[in-house]
């Protein structure tokens, strides 16, 4: 066995130099394949921090009487929290409310002239509630109108806000969906161009390959130098992606956070640096060795 593999390998590296210029072009297809899937990695990552950005905006809010106690609605809070479809509730009271209505307009002296005049505080206590899908945002409504006591709701804003809630569930399933769609067919045009390019290396040696044969070499060792040449295109191909997309990400960096600003993608391909490099590794490994065996299959049979 040990002989076996260091012979496989010695032929695998003679051949991988013999066929320079073929497997230069190999390389070169791998390289486009993996620079593809990094590509669809990143802008993958980029596309979910906007789904996730689009969700967190997404809620709606329960407001009580003002008279309503707090331990009340912090009793529907939790009866809220203790369903499956809810994300988190936040519960707003009215000095909060007041707080926050100061903040928002300080910088209107009429509006805080008219609120100080008013004596009281005018605003209402209220839960903010955020769902795990978009779509169950319906179903909440639906157990404020029947299981809540009515008797200290003033109003629930879904109504207001169903037509923004459905058009955003439907972009980010839009997203979600035709991200995958992508990533799939481009990622079958990527295989097949990367195949057929070392299927035409393999053919080049189709005669030594058949005159291997019927000598009586045994398949694995006829094999066996074409999976190494599949690994070696495979790693070189994963190094020189990921150099290329070192300047790549300083230079589009700027370009994403403008669409998507809470998305740094310089931060998150090193942060994710050796996870990615492992991908594209076993990506070209795997697309080199299975395209390896699957264009030297039928020269085996002499």
């Amino acid at each position: 066995m040990i002989i076996l593999l260091s012979r496989v390998t010695k032929y695998g590296l003679q051949n991988f130099v013999r066929n320079g210029l073929l497997s230069s072009a190999t390389i070169a297809v791998m390289i486009l394949t993996l620079v593809l899937c990094t590509g669809l990695l990143l802008f993958g990552a980029a596309g979910s921090d906007t789904i996730k950005s689009l969700q967190e905006k997404i809620d709606i809010s329960v407001y009580f009487k003002t008279s309503t106690d707090d331990n009340q609605i912090l009793a529907m809070k939790k009866s809220l929290e203790s369903l499956d479809e809810v994300k988190s509730v936040e519960f707003i009271s009215r000095d909060d409310a007041l707080a926050r209505f100061r903040e928002k307009h300080k910088d209107d002296p009429n509006i805080i002239q008219s609120l100080d005049e008013l004596g009281t505080n005018p605003l209402a206590a209220s839960l903010n509630i955020k769902a795990k899908d978009p779509k169950s945002y319906a179903g909440i409504d639906s157990y404020l109108k029947t299981e809540a006591p009515q008797d200290i709701i003033d109003k629930v804003n879904y109504s207001e806000n169903q037509l923004v809630i459905d058009r955003l569930a439907k972009i980010i399933n839009t997203m979600r969906n035709g991200g995958l769609i992508l990533a799939l067919v481009l990622s079958a045009v990527a295989f097949l161009v990367a195949f057929n390019t070392i299927r035409l290396a393999i053919y080049s040696n189709k005669e030594s390959i058949e005159i291997m044969r019927l000598v009586g070499a045994s398949n694995s060792l006829i094999r066996g130098p074409y999976i190494v040449e599949g690994i070696i295109h495979g790693l070189i191909a994963a190094i020189i992606t990921m150099i290329i997309f070192i300047p790549f990400v300083y230079i589009i960096n700027p370009h994403v956070q403008s669409l998507v600003p809470d998305f740094n993608m310089r931060a998150y391909f090193w942060q994710h640096f050796l996870g990615l490099f492992g991908i594209q590794s076993l990506i070209g490994i795997a697309l080199g060795v299975i395209s390896s065996l699957i264009a030297i299959r039928k020269y085996l049979r002499v």
